[in-house]
């Protein structure tokens, strides 16, 4: 089977647009039960109503701001009361800003910019992931970027943030093997139709170093349903060998 179970629970973090909307479609799709996780009241109800309109069935929807420590492990308890269990986790937050070079951003604003990155996967993990043990099953994803993987001009302190996610992804990985918990990484480069897209698109630098880049994809241009579609299958029977792996959705713009 390359879907999983129908009834599983599933969690997707920044589930109101882009990928993590598409990934809550093509779950919900499957027959999975869904709780969408995002920052906005408005968008969340939005994104309920385009699952629903997709697959037949509502999700759920909780706010939170997963940089949040508290709240982070809020909506973990929330998101195990609604589904009873969670089988699988899936993190598609990003960052609110476009590249840019190191000196032009403010000293003071480089922690948040690695924090609104790297922490919403990692304190989800660290809130559903006793659960997971416990069951002894479970699947989580990850999305980061390849810009963990390529040192890239502008995205200093995004690639730093994203080499986090694969690190610590990897290091869980290990740690919860034995409990058959699998957790892997998706790091795409560039992903249409998105709004990190409309923000790169906004800034003259940004604009042009990923129009270069995207000249690169002679396979074309990764979409969100390109990256949905591969966590879908990660979370699946098929893929139950998989583990630790960062898998780039590019179109080849790298192989890295």
């Amino acid at each position: 089977m390359s879907t999983p179970a129908a009834g599983s629970g599933v969690v997707v973090l920044g589930g109101t647009g882009g990928v993590g909307l598409e990934t809550a479609s093509q779950f919900a799709e499957t027959g999975a039960r869904v709780v969408i996780l995002g920052r906005n009241d408005e968008r969340g109800a939005m994104a309920c109503d385009e699952v629903q309109r997709r697959s037949g069935s509502k999700p759920h929807f909780v706010r939170v701001d997963a940089t949040d420590p508290d709240d982070a492990v809020r909506a973990g308890e929330a998101s195990l009361a609604l589904l009873r269990a969670v089988d699988v986790l899936v993190s598609a937050t990003g960052p609110s800003e476009p590249p840019r070079l190191l000196h032009t951003i403010p000293i003071q604003n480089i922690r948040d910019r690695i924090d609104e990155v790297m922490l919403p996967p990692l304190h989800m993990m660290h809130a559903l992931l006793p659960s997971m043990r416990a069951q002894r099953s479970g699947t989580v994803i990850n999305v980061a970027s390849d810009a963990a993987k390529l040192a890239t001009p502008g995205e200093t302190a995004i690639g730093a943030a994203m080499a986090a996610i694969v690190m610590y992804s990897k290091a869980a990985a290990l740690e919860v093997k034995r409990e058959g918990v699998r957790i892997n990484m998706l790091t795409p480069s560039l992903i249409a139709g998105t709004p990190g897209a409309a923000l790169i698109a906004g800034e003259p630098f940004s604009a042009r170093m990923f129009e270069k880049a995207a000249s690169l994809a002679h396979l074309g241009v990764a979409e969100p349903a390109d990256l949905a579609a591969m966590a879908v299958y990660l979370a699946s029977p098929a893929a139950r060998r998989v583990t630790g792996q960062a898998i780039s959705i590019n179109g080849g713009i790298s192989v890295a």
